[in-house]
Parts: structure tokens; sequence; C-alpha cells
């Protein structure tokens, strides 16, 4: 199993946990210190943060909990991390809250975003983020292997 398959592996056991509602998706999201990096002194890649949807409170998604979770001020943070979502990073928030790719730009400390499966046009259409996090110097790379998993849990309770 490639590094990239067995991440989104473990992002998508984070979206299991998510309790299923027809008004939102159920997604994963890890952030990984890969080996070499700042901060990172082990010999191999090392997972820093995990989340999945709603997990925190406040209608929170995946990758804004993870973030949260990293950024809670009790560790120095990386300029150097990749991120796992089973699904892509959100462009709009229909609550008001940020959208997840701009959380993500807004770190700065993301050099890699990879995606489990592209959102469906099921809320938002036209999802931006690919082309956001591109112009932000962030490489988007969708993880091919996964998808119709990823999608499965995505729409549970849909």
């Amino acid at each position: 199993m490639s590094q990239d398959l067995k991440y989104m592996t473990i992002a998508l056991e984070q979206a299991k946990k998510c309790v299923p509602t027809p008004t939102a998706f159920c997604v994963g999201a890890v952030i990984v210190l890969p080996k070499g990096a700042n901060g990172n002194t082990a010999d191999k890649d090392v997972i820093i943060s995990t989340g999945y949807s709603r997990e925190l409170p406040g209608n929170t998604h995946a990758e804004q909990c993870s973030l949260d979770k990293l950024t809670d001020g009790t560790r120095p943070l990386p300029n150097s991390a990749v991120l796992y979502s089973t699904m892509e990073p959100c462009s709009e928030r229909l609550s008001g809250n940020l959208p997840c790719v701009d959380r993500i730009i807004g770190s700065g400390i993301f050099t890699t975003v990879n995606v489990g499966v592209i959102e469906p046009d099921t809320f938002i259409r036209n999802n931006s983020s690919k082309r956001k996090l591109e112009e932000a110097g962030i490489r988007y790379v969708h993880v091919s292997g996964l998808e119709k998993e990823c999608l499965d849990v995505a729409t549970l309770g849909h």
C-alpha cells in the first residue's frame, strides 16, 4: 500500500466516526508531518493531528477539527505539513463558518492537500478549493483507490 493510501485509509477511519446527517457529509482528515520536515526528528512520517466532521462543537468540518486540535497553542506549528482529507475541502460554508480551504491556506502550514474524492454538487456547486489551493502554492493531489469508500461514508444518512 502506498503512503498516500495508508494515510487516506486512516482519514477514512476518522470519517466513520461521524454521526450521519442528511444535511452534511461525513469526512475524515489526517495531518502528517513528513520525515525530514521541520519539527520532525523521527526517521518516518508522523501523524500530528486527526479530525472528523462534527467532532468539535459548532457544525465543524473534518479539516477544521484537525487544524483546531493542532493549533491549540500547546506545540509549535510546522511549516511543511501534509493534509489528507476523504473529501475535497469546502470552498463555501452555508453555516457562515470560514470555508475549510480558507482555513488551510490561512494556517500557512501545508505544502500539500490530498483528497480521496471530489466534493459532489450536493450542497455547494462548483467547489473552487483546487484552484484556490494551487493559487496559494499548495499542491492538490487526488489519491486514487478509495473513491467509492470515501463517497459511501460521506453520504451516510443522505
